[in-house]
């Protein structure tokens, strides 16, 4: 396994980390011990997870369940491999009924930090993640609250996820010009060769503050993973498929996977390896469902892709144009 420091941090994590929103929903009990078991014995010491997951996430069910961070923490207690890993939890979603079980307020989350210590039966969280952005509640009072659960030793490292780039912006002048604290240390985007619009702020805001980038989606939900190919083979067997709609995304597919197939690598792994050429970025989340998932997604970390390689994924899978303002200005 490979390691890297979490952005300006002094701690080292995994090149994957292993994402687990699949527990307790799509995985059971026993299929995400194995899962963990086995990312264990791969060197990955990065697991993350958040209150809210475990369940559907669907408007008509508007409460989280927890029961991702349960398995999470059973498997740490039965393991004995607490001391050995990074663990990384989130707050913001709705998660007791009424106005204030949800968001950034001091009220909440004192209540979310108690409430995932427990679920995760430990004294501590290493990096504690804002899952969203909070428009309503001031800075001052989000790190006033923060200080609390730092100073109590439950929160080591603090986080970003699905952050702009004027957020991460203001949350750090508050925490670091005004409070003198380390402020975010890393931020959680969706990215992968399909979706690359934090090309433009996040990356380059995360490369100034010296926050480390944990992506999630890399594989875009399985169509970077050979989607057309699998497609075509479940329709001979007479089984449906993930459809694509947009006919420009499919003719991209369709480029992408005859580059993948001309090399002679499968297409997930080369959409990880994507992701990890990318010096800002941290680590990729992946997210498997099975053992032979999780198995698959190391093949990527010795695949390194040639300059020529790159270039020509940009070509089939444009993004922005660079960094803003250039991207659209002088």
């Amino acid at each position: 396994m490979q390691y890297k420091k979490l952005g300006r941090t002094g701690l080292y994590v995994s090149r994957l980390c292993l994402g687990t929103m699949n527990f307790g929903d799509c995985t059971d009990k026993k299929s995400a011990f194995e899962i963990m078991d086995r990312a264990a014995d791969l060197g990955i010491n990065f697991i993350d997870t958040a209150d809210v997951y475990g369940g559907p996430q669907r408007p008509d069910i508007p409460l989280g369940y927890g029961i991702s961070e349960e398995i999470v923490g059973e498997w740490l207690a039965q393991s004995g491999k607490r001391n050995e890993v990074v663990l990384a939890t989130k707050l913001y979603q709705p998660m007791i009924p009424g106005p204030n079980g949800r968001r950034l307020s001091a009220y909440h989350i004192r209540q979310a930090c108690e409430d995932s210590l427990r679920r995760l039966k430990t004294d501590h969280i290493d990096l504690y993640q804002f899952h969203h952005i909070d428009r309503d509640t001031p800075w001052e009072e989000i790190w006033q609250a923060v200080d609390v659960l730092i100073d109590q030793g439950k929160v080591l490292y603090v986080g970003s996820c699905n952050f702009p780039g004027w957020g991460i912006a203001a949350a750090q002048g508050e925490a670091k010009w005004r409070r003198h604290m380390m402020g975010l240390v890393s931020e959680q985007s969706r990215y992968n060769l399909a979706c690359r619009s934090i090309e433009l702020e996040v990356i380059p805001a995360c490369r100034y503050e010296g926050m480390g980038l944990l992506t999630y989606s890399p594989l875009d939900g399985g169509l970077l993973a050979g989607a057309l190919k699998k497609a075509a083979e479940r329709s001979r067997r007479g089984k449906p498929s993930l459809p694509i709609r947009d006919p420009m995304f499919r003719e991209r597919v369709s480029a992408y996977e005859a580059f993948c197939e001309k090399r002679g690598v499968d297409p997930a792994d080369v959409a990880l390896a994507w992701v990890l050429s990318n010096p800002v970025v941290t680590c990729p989340i992946v997210g498997p469902r099975t053992l032979e998932q999780l198995e698959d997604s190391v093949r990527a970390l010795n695949l390194k892709l040639k300059p020529e390689d790159l270039a020509e994924l940009d070509t089939i899978f444009p993004g922005p144009g660079g960094e803003a303002p250039e991207a659209y200005a002088w």
